[in-house]
């Protein structure tokens, strides 16, 4: 099987992390060779960008915000990601390109198809081949938040917004988008991906 490169993607405490980290180890029991990594950062440019991106801090305008996440994000795609699918690793992503489309064009507004643009100019092809939405009630999602970041601290509308921005999107791609009830838990909800995934590759 060629490679692929799963993006897991949802609101603040879907718990993206938990269930990317589930599933990289799933892969490499069936003997894949799997990467992870996370956005922004995983270069070490993305990393001093995460830093600005999300600790508390002076606000940054939205474009800007926009901006900084696709310069991270191409840094990824080209020295990491890139080169992984090219060598048949797998590739498993704590966020991907879809958290700018849902967080930047949604939550903040700045349009769907235009943060889409911005970040195409630095991806090329290396896109998401599968995108994992990990649903939740943003309520709950931010109950779940321990330390919130600078975004993870806009509060409940700005993540409503967010949610609904995913669920567009996924309903747009359905062939790209697997949907999860992330409030679940959490052995189920790595279950049910692997019961799916698995049904997809015997195809």
């Amino acid at each position: 099987m060629t490679a692929k490169y799963i993006a897991l993607e949802g609101i603040e405490g879907a718990g993206k992390s938990t269930v990317a980290a589930r599933l990289a180890d799933l892969l490499r029991e069936a003997g894949r060779e799997v990467v992870t990594v996370r956005e922004p950062g995983g270069t070490s440019a993305g990393e001093r960008i995460r830093s600005v991106l999300l600790d508390q801090g002076p606000d940054l305008g939205h474009w800007t915000e926009a901006l900084l996440f696709a310069a991270s994000r191409a840094e990824l795609a080209a020295d990491v990601v890139g080169p992984a699918l090219t060598s048949g690793a797998w590739v498993v992503t704590d966020r991907s390109v879809y958290s700018s489309l849902a967080y930047q064009g949604g939550g903040r507004r700045l349009g769907i198809g235009a943060v889409r643009a911005l970040n195409e100019l630095g991806l090329g092809d290396v896109w998401p081949d599968l995108v994992v939405l990990l649903r939740l009630d943003p309520s709950e999602g931010l109950e779940r938040q321990e330390i919130p970041d600078r975004i993870g601290a806009e509060g409940l509308r700005f993540q409503a917004r967010v949610a609904t921005a995913f669920d567009d999107i996924a309903a747009r791609e359905p062939d790209r988008f697997v949907v999860l009830d992330a409030s679940a838990p959490l052995d189920l909800v790595v279950s049910r991906l692997w019961d799916t995934l698995e049904g997809q590759w015997s195809r």
